[in-house]
């Protein structure tokens, strides 16, 4: 099996993902996943697409993660490798969008009014 490539976004985040048969190492920005997610629950969110059709152990990935925070940047993971192995194995896909790792979390910050401190909080209004 050939590399396999895919793309995921959240938020501001943008993950490249490098999919390879391999024992399982996933390595991001040139660094282990323990290393770049030093928590767990983050870890996981990585892992679920891996974890629900078994194959932690069968695929090497390589990520390129950019922008956002880390919390938008597992999730962008996520549906990159979700992507990746949708390329790798077509009928897997069923099982993947059943748990909605499939879909594209489109909700972003929304922007900030003139006339307003933040995007929907107004000033203190007070009539005297």
């Amino acid at each position: 099996m050939e590399q396999i490539n895919a793309l995921g976004r959240r938020k501001a985040a943008v993950a490249r993902v490098f999919v390879k048969e391999g024992t399982g190492k996933i390595i991001i920005n040139k660094r282990d996943i323990t290393e770049y997610f030093s928590s767990s629950i983050l870890q996981f969110v990585v892992k679920q697409p891996l974890a629900l059709l078994d194959v932690v152990e069968k695929y090497d990935i390589k990520a390129n993660l950019t922008g956002g925070g880390f919390t938008g940047q597992s999730q962008a993971l996520r549906l990159a490798i979700a992507r990746a192995l949708v390329k790798i194995n077509a009928e897997d896909k069923k099982a993947l969008r059943a748990e909605g790792f499939m879909t594209r979390d489109s909700r972003v910050v929304e922007r900030k009014k003139p006339g307003q401190p933040k995007a929907r909080r107004r000033f203190q209004f007070s009539k005297r």
